[in-house]
């Protein structure tokens, strides 16, 4: 999973939120069709995937990552949009604490619903709470939650989107759910920017021998179950441009020094974890080398990238478009 189980979800306190949240719409309107529904063998019980105290702890480090270069080309495919009543219609998927809303939203121009999915409803009340008010030119920023698995959207989900926006999704998903994302994208005929999925590259310095291994073993991991993991990107690309769209990729990396200690030290743990699950033989040698790496970070001394990559994907307009 691409947030390593940094923290864990069940350590955290969760309540069920009201259906509706004060200044954030309805989660969903009487008489509407869920757009998305947890994955086949899923429970509403199941636990959510990750901790609010994780996505918090990631937040800067996102924001910092996230490729702006993407930006100037989304504004324009926007601005030739076919105008609208209550202005841009942008689909959150796997929204988790919102950050993607509070990053994107102000550095957009003109009036925005933005749609916020997500399986976990104490995080879909957090982002809703949390979400901007205003964009770039200080129009109205509105937002609703719908619940629901991302991972399988149905065919209306998207109808009327502007935009569709994901962070750190990609990799969780199947290449058949990758290609009905890209389906969906097309039908709407709405650009998506899905940012920071896991490329499966690391970089630390100082070096260890390890190094390659845990992070083989990582990927490895990444895969179990059929999910893409560090094969994401690339499966993104080819199906939305299966799908005619012109797709975008540019690096989004995290790179981490003495002043992000907290969430390297937090990486590290999910990142070796990880690791071992997946190759259990790894735990004697992988021990020693948590403890090293852990010991350097707290002494100022690693710095860390993780590589991500950004996707803009512009499928062509229909008449469904916003």
């Amino acid at each position: 999973m691409t947030d390593t189980g940094a923290f864990s979800p069940q350590a955290a306190q969760y309540s069920e939120p009201a259906a509706v949240i004060a200044g954030a719409g309805p989660a969903q309107r009487p008489g509407e069709r869920a757009t998305v529904r947890l994955r086949e063998g899923a429970t509403e019980e199941e636990p959510p995937r990750y901790a609010p105290e994780w996505l918090q702890l990631r937040e800067a480090a996102d924001a910092a990552a996230r490729a702006t270069e993407l930006l100037d080309p989304l504004r324009i495919r926007l601005a030739n949009l076919p105008s609208r009543h209550g202005g841009l219609v942008v689909h959150d998927l796997g929204c988790g604490t919102g950050s993607m809303g509070r990053w994107l939203a102000s550095r957009l121009d003109g009036a925005q619903h933005w749609v916020l999915h997500d399986r976990d409803p104490y995080l879909l009340h957090f982002a809703a709470v949390a979400s901007p008010r205003a964009a770039a030119d200080g129009s109205r920023v509105t937002v609703e939650t719908r619940r629901g698995d991302v991972a399988r959207l149905t065919p209306d989900a998207l109808s009327g989107a502007s935009l569709v926006t994901a962070s750190a999704l990609l990799d969780v998903l199947t290449r058949e759910e990758i290609d009905t994302l890209a389906a969906a994208c097309a039908g709407a005929g709405c650009p998506a920017l899905l940012t920071l999925s896991v490329a499966g590259r690391v970089e630390l310095t100082p070096a260890d021998s390890l190094d390659a291994e845990i992070t083989e073993a990582f990927n490895a991991h990444q895969r179990r179950t059929g999910l893409l993991g560090p094969d994401a990107v690339d499966a993104a690309c080819e199906a939305f441009a299966a799908h005619g769209a012109t797709v975008r990729l540019d690096p989004s990396p995290w790179r981490l020094g003495p002043d992000q200690r907290e969430l390297t030290a937090q990486w590290l743990r999910g990142w070796v974890g990880a690791a071992v699950e997946q190759r259990p033989e790894l735990k004697p040698r992988a021990d020693r080398y948590l403890a090293d790496r852990l010991d350097a970070c707290a002494a100022g001394e690693l710095r860390v990238v993780v590589h991500h990559n950004d996707l803009l994907a512009l499928s062509r307009p229909t008449d469904r478009a916003a």
